[in-house]
């Protein structure tokens, strides 16, 4: 039996495709359906079969849907609401899959039609492609899948997204928005921030002294490389909706920065030693906590 008799992706990029994916495979909805703007996207959910019905209308799409998930941009939140605010039936769950959290309620909530379920949820998984066919159902297996519901959210539509996640493979944790989107500054955001910075300095360096540096790029230039491929518009939108925990989470990073500066500058060992000693045992706690795998593609296995 399927646990939403109708769901909406609004959405059918990398993480949209891969909960249709994984929606079909579990038999989670009575009826599927997709909405995508995107005219290149089109074709291949179609061929792929995605979903059971692809939706020009947003507002159509919609329409006595159980379970709508917006799989856009962040930014995209605010007018789409407005769309399909009035048109979404009593008792349904409206989510998202962003990265921000706090921000996602300023968005909605104006909107939103009294009586409908507003629970964020952020799955933490992705890989650096985008598109309906970089999409795949394993994508969530073994992740984490973080729901932020206000506190007087109604408990058992709270629990049946709980069960929706937990069957589509991940690992479900409840979080404070505000807390969430403080720890995803550190954990992804920040991060991301850096390797686009750095992969820009390096293509600097590139032109004005005619080096070597992409020829010769290491491993650890690799890494950066593969995260600053990620989707511009996705982390454009973060950035800006999440910018008080990044910007604090920035300023710690920038005082670390300046003691490993003054080490260095000053030739003491003893502090760049402890500082690496210590960054690998927490490297070995993210390997032992299954959050990393030595493949690519961010550690993800494609099971089809």
């Amino acid at each position: 039996m399927a646990l939403y008799e109708k769901i909406t992706i609004i959405g059918m990029g990398l993480i949209g495709s891969s909960l249709a994916r994984g929606i079909k495979e579990k038999s989670l909805s009575g009826k599927l359906t997709g909405f995508d703007t995107n005219p290149a996207a089109q074709e291949p959910i179609i061929q792929l079969k995605l979903v059971d019905q692809l939706s020009d209308n947003l507002m159509d799409a919609v329409k006595d849907a159980d379970l709508i998930i917006l799989a856009t941009p962040v930014g995209a939140y605010s007018s789409i609401a407005e769309t399909i605010g009035h048109h979404l039936k009593k008792g349904a769950t409206l989510t998202d899959v962003g990265s921000i959290k706090s921000a996602v309620f300023d968005m909605l909530c104006p909107h939103i039609c009294e009586g409908v379920h507003i629970i964020p949820a952020h799955p933490v998984a992705g890989t650096e492609q985008s598109g309906p066919r970089a999409g795949f159902s394993s994508l969530f297996h073994d992740r984490w899948a973080i729901l932020t519901p206000a506190k007087n959210t109604d408990k058992d539509a709270v629990e049946k997204l709980s069960t929706f996640w937990e069957a589509l493979g991940s690992n479900v944790e409840i979080m404070d928005a505000a807390h969430h989107d403080k720890v995803l500054a550190i954990t992804s955001h920040v991060p991301h921030l850096i390797a686009y910075n750095i992969v820009g300095t390096a293509h600097d360096l590139e032109e004005v002294t005619k080096s070597e540096v992409i020829k010769f790029s290491a491993g650890g230039f690799r890494d950066f490389t593969r995260i600053a491929a990620s989707n511009p518009t996705m982390w454009r939108d973060v950035f800006l909706n999440n910018k008080e925990a990044v910007l604090e989470m920035l300023g710690r990073f920038s005082e670390d920065l300046t003691a490993l500066q003054r080490a260095i500058r000053w030739g003491d060992g003893d502090a760049l030693y402890d500082m690496f000693e210590k960054t690998r045992r927490i490297r070995r706690q993210i390997i032992d906590a299954g959050q990393e795998e030595d493949v690519a593609d961010f550690g993800r296995k494609h099971d089809e």
